[in-house]
């Protein structure tokens, strides 16, 4: 690794080093997969230097700007938009409450690759078999509150801001234990899986006339997890500044658990093995002020040359049912 540590991207890098220096092992109840983790991390990002999205290995952008764009959206508790713009991040989350139909022999058998194409082509099949729960923008944009009420986080955060900036309690919220783990009434009214980034609170400097944005990540799985996570809560901070008439200020990124699947120790070490490269630029459609409005074409990246993309499996764990305890 160079000895020049000036690049933004090796505050990544060094959270790497630091799980596989001094992490501890944990096992995963409902798997029995083995990682390595540290508690307690932080990270932040100029959004004026660039856009954070790594170089040491290529990411997924359409697929960070299309899953932002559906939580934002609010109707995020079905996979469909994703899968019909193929965009599988999600895939395996429904695919497992299929499969646990099909263990019972209460469905055809069908392989992740059949059950998404049934999801794009078959309406109805896709309003049952592609519901994962209320997740992360569910909560944003329509919380479910004690008295009937449905609150819109994201909506009430932006016109608070246009009217009194210097306020602190800019937050939002995904975690609601009514639908989370054994806290929810039932296996079908929970979350496919509980938030990992379980809230995000905005800060406006007045004087500079920047949005800055802090997320707060319960469970971050470092290798896989985190790379999309920065970039989709950097875009998000853009986003939220240009909606509410402010230049993008820093990203901070707080970390919880921070680890390292024992099945993505080599696919670290490769990634390690690389130099940063220059961060790209990320170009939003200026013309595009309402939260409402923006599309997938409205975001364009330059100059982003990354490294190839190193493959690792994913960890489909958690959720209501195994892991309960």
């Amino acid at each position: 690794m160079s000895q020049n540590q000036q690049h933004p991207e090796y505050q990544y890098l060094n959270l790497l080093q630091d799980i596989l220096d001094n992490g501890t092992i944990k096992v995963s109840h409902s798997t029995g997969i083995k990682l390595k983790s540290v508690f307690g991390r932080q990270i932040r990002f100029d959004l004026s230097k660039g856009f954070p999205l790594l170089t040491t290995k290529k990411v997924f952008l359409r697929g960070i700007i299309h899953e932002l764009l559906w939580f934002l959206s609010g109707n995020c508790d079905n996979i469909k938009y994703l899968v019909d713009n193929n965009v599988h991040i999600w895939d395996d989350w429904a695919y497992k409450s299929y499969q646990n139909a099909m263990d019972n022999k209460e469905v055809p058998e069908l392989d992740i690759k059949a059950f998404t194409q049934k999801i794009k082509d078959d309406e109805k099949f896709a309003e049952k078999w592609g519901y994962i729960g209320p997740v992360y923008g569910v909560q944003w944009r329509k919380w479910k509150c004690s008295d009937g009420r449905i609150v819109d986080q994201i909506a009430w955060m932006i016109e608070k801001i246009k009217r009194k900036p210097n306020k602190k309690h800019f937050l939002v919220s995904a975690w609601n234990p009514e639908f989370s783990y054994e806290m929810s009434a039932s296996k079908e009214k929970s979350m496919s899986i509980v938030p990992c980034h379980t809230m995000f609170h905005v800060n406006i400097n007045v004087e500079q006339k920047k949005l800055s944005l802090l997320l707060y990540q319960r469970s971050a799985d470092v290798f896989l997890g985190v790379p999309f996570n920065i970039a989709s809560y950097a875009l998000l901070t853009m986003i939220l500044a240009q909606a509410t008439g402010y230049e993008p200020g820093d990203f901070v990124h707080t970390f919880g658990d921070v680890h390292i699947y024992e099945n993505h120790m080599e696919q670290v070490k490769e990634q390690l093995s690389r130099e940063p490269k220059p961060f790209p630029t990320m170009k939003i459609n200026p013309e595009i002020k309402n939260i409402d409005d923006f599309k997938f074409e409205d975001f364009i990246l330059e100059g982003y040359n990354p490294y190839p993309p190193i493959k690792a499996p994913i960890a489909v764990i958690g959720g209501f049912g195994k892991d309960k305890v």
